[in-house]
């Protein structure tokens, strides 16, 4: 698949991401605006020390971007993003491990490792109800680029399922990189969806 043809998946204002059940290991389909074009998909395994998802194109079977955690085990772990058509670190995501505790926060940094953005949990009130009455409650979070809101990922929990809706239609001027929204995603899906 050509670079210019990956790069019109990337460059939508809404996703949806799709959890699906696996016995061992993660599954994610991530669809277009439509809601049933699925774009991207993630096929991860069970029981690897070292985070690395590999994010592929649901057109072409390749291979598109690379989350890699920095540290085998770490509570404030950082994961580069990597385009692999182009081997180009486009950033990273760090986790703010203590005060994820409470209420899950990230660091979106570029690909010099600049703070640039946060992506936080909706509701400190709404947070601690999740984590210790009631963890059916969906996220939302907040995703901030320069202190401007660029996006919203908004949780929908089914049964054995879940779904992510990801809104960048408040970025008109394209601040966050649609490949790191992309990979951020599928990072809340996978590490924050421990606590489910």
């Amino acid at each position: 698949m050509s670079v210019q043809r990956l790069q019109h998946s990337f460059c939508h204002s809404n996703y949806t991401l799709r959890k699906k059940f696996k016995l061992f290991g993660k599954a994610f389909h991530v669809y277009g605006p439509d809601g049933q074009t699925v774009m991207f998909y993630v096929e991860q395994k069970a029981f690897k020390l070292r985070e690395e998802i590999k994010v592929y194109s649901a057109e072409s079977n390749a291979e598109t971007l690379v989350i890699k955690a920095r540290s085998i085990i770490d509570f404030s772990g950082v994961y580069d993003v990597i385009d692999s058509l182009r081997n180009q670190k486009v950033g990273a995501l760090q986790r703010k491990g203590l005060e994820s505790i409470f209420r899950d926060e990230w660091t979106i940094m570029n690909e010099y490792d600049s703070p640039i953005g946060t992506i936080k949990e909706d509701s400190a009130a709404l947070a601690l109800v999740r984590r210790f009455l009631l963890n059916l409650i969906p996220q939302t979070f907040k995703v901030e680029i320069d202190g401007q809101l660029v996006a919203t990922f908004r949780q929908n929990f089914m049964i054995l399922s879940q779904k992510i809706y990801v809104d960048l239609s408040p970025d008109v001027q394209n601040r966050f990189d649609r490949r790191l929204a992309i990979a951020a995603v599928i990072l809340l899906a996978t590490i924050e969806g421990r606590q489910s």
